[in-house]
């Protein structure tokens, strides 16, 4: 297919700009101020935004073993409607991702149901460093370390392993830094004082701050010692911040953090509503360091704004504290979230692009996206400005049926999405006629 997307506010490498972008089958074949091209579907987008789709670095789809929650077909297709075209998604699957027989078992339901680009982590344990050390860096986004609680076989602790993975892994290690030590010991106290229905406003101070430095900063310190490639997933903390730089080049950086949506929006003040609902691990936690990491978005110390896309059904969240899980659906109004950021003054929409599409590019080396440039894959959004989006419970896409952010009313609406060069996703309506592509990568170091 040809389309011609004409005079679109395209949002590309810190410019706005009004111009056209010509589409011809998987890749933008021409940027110009003016293009005519009687062959192809035109798309007026006048007062429009055009910006490169997001390429989400942290998601959970539960695939496979855990499908009464989601799967790559239900929560991809949540994802193209809220302008997310790739995504990198996390091995504490069941079975968990700890072979390369089972990693490429996830690649094989992806290839036939996702409508986004995908990439799979390659899981660590305590005991699989053979197979972690024949992962193809080529074509898969990194390694996947949770030095914290995880699903199953996947809590990294033994400082033998740590040694070993930081020192003989060349690729991406991405971490989940929350001191396990830390954590149960704050668990057994709430546990002492409260039983089972611990009430969910402590929840930050279980998954505590002190937790996420201890973690974190062990990771960072491991990074330093071998000159890993470290990437610091979700930070929750200010105290974590004094731990990254920003006066490097990020295709340089040895050492990068992501912040994630809603430790960007949501605070502490807001379990009394929200409760289970806001559950992630880490926690919400205080207005300063939500504020904080605010800042450290804006000044470079974090180099990619993700979602940690979790779903889980309404039934699992309404139970008691140490019954209901951490983690929320995110992927469909991620971007629509930032965007009512930047309306509010607290962040550019160019800022909103690049730490969702070109910095996540960057950073991993995906080859060929996360940009508006001629010869890339045409992974592109419209959104319309002028027209708002409310939340309901009947145009939520997640398999799961709920949201963070229901009933608000958000003042963006996407319009459209490409993966590909195929459109996927036009006004409301998911078209199920292509599915993405398996990212490649070309940053080894």
């Amino acid at each position: 297919m040809k389309y011609l997307l004409k005079q679109a506010i395209i949002i590309n490498e810190g410019t706005s700009t009004v111009g056209d972008v010509l589409i011809h089958k998987d890749k933008i074949e021409k940027i110009a101020s003016s293009i005519s091209d009687s062959s192809a579907i035109e798309i007026n987008c006048e007062g429009k935004y055009l910006v490169p789709g997001s390429i989400d670095d942290q998601v959970h789809f539960r695939e496979p073993g855990l499908t009464h929650k989601g799967n790559i077909r239900s929560e991809s297709r949540a994802a193209v409607a809220g302008g997310i075209t790739s995504f990198m998604e996390m091995p504490n699957t069941v079975p968990n991702a700890l072979t390369q027989e089972l990693l490429e078992d996830k690649y094989k339901i992806a290839a036939n149901s996702s409508l986004a680009n995908y990439s799979f982590f390659m899981g660590a344990s305590n005991d699989n460093i053979e197979e972690v050390l024949k992962t193809n860096p080529k074509n898969v986004c990194g390694i996947k370390v949770f030095m914290g609680s995880s699903t199953g076989n996947m809590l990294v602790d033994e400082p033998s392993t740590l040694n070993k993975i930081f020192s003989e892994v060349s690729m991406l290690i991405a971490t989940h830094c929350e001191d396990e030590e830390t954590v149960r010991r704050n668990m057994d106290f709430y546990r002492e004082k409260y039983g089972e229905d611990v009430p969910m406003k402590f929840h930050p101070e279980i998954r505590s701050a002190e937790a996420c430095y201890l973690s974190s900063s062990l990771a960072v310190s491991l990074a330093k010692k071998h000159n890993a490639r470290l990437h610091v997933l979700h930070i929750s903390t200010e105290k974590e911040l004094s731990l990254f730089e920003n006066k490097t080049p990020l295709s340089e950086k040895r050492i990068t953090a992501e912040a994630c949506v809603h430790h960007l929006w949501f605070t502490e003040e807001d379990y009394d509503q929200k409760g289970a609902f806001i559950k992630w691990n880490p926690a919400v936690k205080k207005k300063t360091d939500r504020d904080a990491i605010w800042q450290a978005v804006l000044d470079n110390r974090i180099d990619v704004i993700a979602t940690d896309h979790a779903p889980h059904t309404i039934e699992e969240k309404n139970n008691s504290y140490f019954s209901s899980p951490s983690g929320g659906p995110l992927v469909q109004h991620a971007l629509l979230a930032l965007l009512e950021k930047s309306k509010e003054g607290i962040i550019s929409k160019e800022r909103v692009i690049e730490k969702t599409a070109h910095a996540p590019s960057v950073l991993f080396g995906v080859e060929n996206r996360g940009f508006i440039r001629e010869g890339y894959f045409a992974d592109l959004v419209i959104i319309d400005p002028n027209k708002t989006t409310t939340v309901t419970k009947d145009n939520i896409l997640y398999q799961c049926a709920w949201s963070p952010f229901e009933g608000f009313t958000f003042s963006h609406q996407i319009e459209k999405t490409f993966v590909n060069g195929n459109l996927v996703y036009d006004n409301f309506k998911i078209i199920d006629k292509s599915n993405g592509s398996r990212l490649t990568f070309n940053r080894f170091d």
